[in-house]
């Protein structure tokens, strides 16, 4: 079998003995981090990715875990692969600039 691989966790403020956050939560803050850094707003991002507003706030918060069609879509509006989604959230952006 494989090798468990652990995803780091992204938020400084997480204390050693709090659970792991889910994966739909990182993928979320990447989400959001990546359209902040853009300076668009959930209204445009949502409409190129055809998903409602409230539903796009909804994965970028963790409450929502998306399909990989809808990933699909709504990282496509943000210019971004899932792929590149992906590797993004699996290695925060202190360990990306450190390797």
């Amino acid at each position: 079998m494989g090798e468990i691989v652990r995803f780091p966790s992204q938020a400084p403020s997480r204390s050693e003995g709090a659970p792991e956050p889910l994966w739909r939560e990182l993928v979320g803050e990447e989400l959001h981090r990546e359209r902040s850094a853009r300076g668009e707003r959930l209204k445009d991002v949502a409409g190129r990715a055809g998903v409602s507003i409230q539903y796009l706030s909804e994965v970028e918060r963790g409450l929502k875990d998306p399909s990989s069609e809808m990933l699909q879509a709504i990282a496509g509006a943000l210019d971004l692969s899932v792929r590149e989604l992906a590797t993004r959230t699996a290695r925060p952006q202190t360990l990306a600039l450190a390797a």
